[in-house]
């Protein structure tokens, strides 16, 4: 079986290609370096071969767009070079199954508990909009062409090195300038990159939406004990609450805290995964209990 991964050089991409490669043929397509490297907001790409699966997780990252040309990014990146796999596919020959990486972002939701697919996707952001429209070509492309269709919605990703916060928290950690929030006491979903690649080749198959995580929803006071075995200072939070409002008026969004990171940081936002256990028999690993036998 041939597969094709964009996005192979990716933090999610990696752990695919290493499971993947184990048991089929596994082509990568990224931009410096693979089997393909294209820029696919710019270039169509030309294929050798027909592929049984692609796995497209190529993408802009989340993160605070810093001027109109970042947001931009996200619209080239994510929805045009999502338009520009579909053909070059076309232009080669069609797949059986394709399987898009996403996020929970397209629901839009700063807080929330237990979430579903069925959720309406309120995103407004440059990043979850890009996501929403690149599952909507994604989804009408397979419906024209008779090609299988997987959306994965999928939250905070958790491996070895990771990026984003939860880089971010274990650099804060190791520099000694940690703390937490009210406690740390809220919940949020992530799921394991290894059991993500595991779950492809049996999701592939099926097709449908569908939100991966843990099921446990770990808080940052049970991450970050986890990981130093040390219990943080917490901030309380009407001090919390003050300096975001200050971080609001004198440096804005960009400020390290700001009230709507303090709302976020201390609300839970949790997605219900119930459909892929129920049907697929999703069945991960409780990131908890990686962080007690690996070190990140």
């Amino acid at each position: 079986m041939k597969i094709l991964l964009t996005g192979a050089n990716g933090f999610l991409g990696r752990s695919i290609k290493e499971k993947l490669s184990k048991e089929y043929e596994v082509f990568d397509l990224s931009r410096s370096k693979g089997d393909y490297t294209y820029f696919l907001e710019k270039e169509i790409p030309v294929f050798k071969e027909n592929f049984d699966i692609v796995i497209h997780s190529a993408g802009k990252a989340h993160s605070i767009p810093k001027s109109d040309q970042e947001k931009k990014e996200f619209y080239d990146i994510n929805v045009t070079g999502t338009s520009n796999l579909l053909k070059g596919l076309e232009n080669k020959g069609l797949p059986k199954q394709f399987v898009f990486i996403s996020s929970v972002s397209v629901y839009g939701q700063e807080t929330g508990r237990n979430i579903n697919e069925n959720h309406s996707l309120n995103a407004v952001d440059p990043y979850g909009v890009s996501k929403i429209e690149a599952e909507k070509i994604i989804i009408e492309w397979c419906r024209i062409n008779n090609v299988i269709c997987t959306i994965l919605r999928l939250p905070l990703l958790v491996a070895k090195e990771p990026p984003g916060n939860l880089g971010a928290m274990l650099k804060a950690i190791e520099k000694g300038y940690y703390f937490n929030i009210a406690g740390g006491k809220a919940k949020k979903s992530m799921v394991l990159t290894k059991d993500i690649a595991s779950f492809i080749p049996i999701v592939a198959p099926i097709g449908g939406t569908y939100n991966l995580t843990d099921g446990i929803h770990p808080s940052f006071f049970e991450l970050s004990f986890l990981i130093s075995n040390k219990r943080y200072f917490s901030l309380p939070l009407g001090i919390a609450k003050l300096i975001g409002k200050i971080g609001d008026i004198v440096v804005g969004e960009r400020a390290p805290i700001t009230s709507l990171k303090v709302k976020k940081i201390t609300s839970d936002l949790t997605f219900d995964d119930s459909k892929a256990r129920e049907l697929l028999n999703w069945k991960p690993e409780p990131v908890l209990d990686y962080l007690k036998r690996e070190k990140l």
